[in-house]
């Protein structure tokens, strides 16, 4: 897969809603019945981070549930990319980008949504191929004037910032010409999802869907 192709996959996927739950699960059993709250909430497309040993067979789960549209984040190496494909994932999230780790996912037909932090790996990325991007960590970095500050001379790239992302301020992020989506991870709070409250889930994932853009 080309970094062209890919980055016309994740517009598609950053296009389907405002927000992209980040996920982090320790329970791989907790995983469909969390997969089916999101996507009954409206948000359709899930990532689940690389960060626990349930995360691969979380995408496992996940990748089975109708409507759903499984990947996985903090992609650091080309086995990370390798065991996300074999578990499942569609698309794949980095926190940053290195050669190796683009050579992998473009050899596995992964698309990717490369983190950048700074416009010389905007470019850098943008000289490869990839158009859309992971704004990453996007509150640290300086938040939304300094996204906005990068697309005035980088207009081709678009973001999705993750980082620091809540209800509160997803909307300036949203509200800007070069954020396709946000990615945040309060739509899917440790608390509700050990309790397995669902529902409350569900109304979350409702609230995020409903973020104008």
């Amino acid at each position: 897969m080309t970094p062209q192709t890919a980055s016309l996959e994740t517009e598609k996927l950053c296009r389907l809603a405002p927000v992209i739950p980040v996920l982090v699960i320790e329970d791989a059993a907790k995983a469909r019945p969390l997969a089916q709250a999101l996507v009954a909430g409206g948000l359709p497309v899930l990532e689940v981070t690389l960060r626990t040993p349930a995360a691969l067979d979380a995408i496992h789960e996940m990748a089975q549930v109708p409507g759903g549209v499984v990947g996985a984040g903090t992609l650091l190496t080309p086995d990370d990319v390798a065991a996300a494909k074999q578990a499942g994932a569609r698309f794949g999230v980095s926190p940053g980008a290195t050669g190796k780790l683009l050579d992998a996912v473009e050899a596995a037909d992964l698309p990717l949504l490369p983190g950048a932090a700074t416009a010389s790996e905007a470019m850098a990325l943008l000289e490869r191929g990839y158009s859309v991007q992971k704004f990453f960590p996007a509150e640290a970095n300086g938040g939304a004037p300094a996204l906005k500050s990068i697309g005035a001379p980088i207009p081709q790239v678009r973001f999705c910032p993750t980082g620091g992302v809540s209800l509160k301020n997803a909307p300036t992020y949203l509200g800007l010409n070069n954020t396709l989506c946000v990615g945040g991870s309060w739509v899917a709070p440790t608390d509700l999802v050990k309790a397995e409250d669902w529902d409350a889930i569900t109304a979350l994932a409702r609230e995020a869907a409903a973020l104008p853009r």
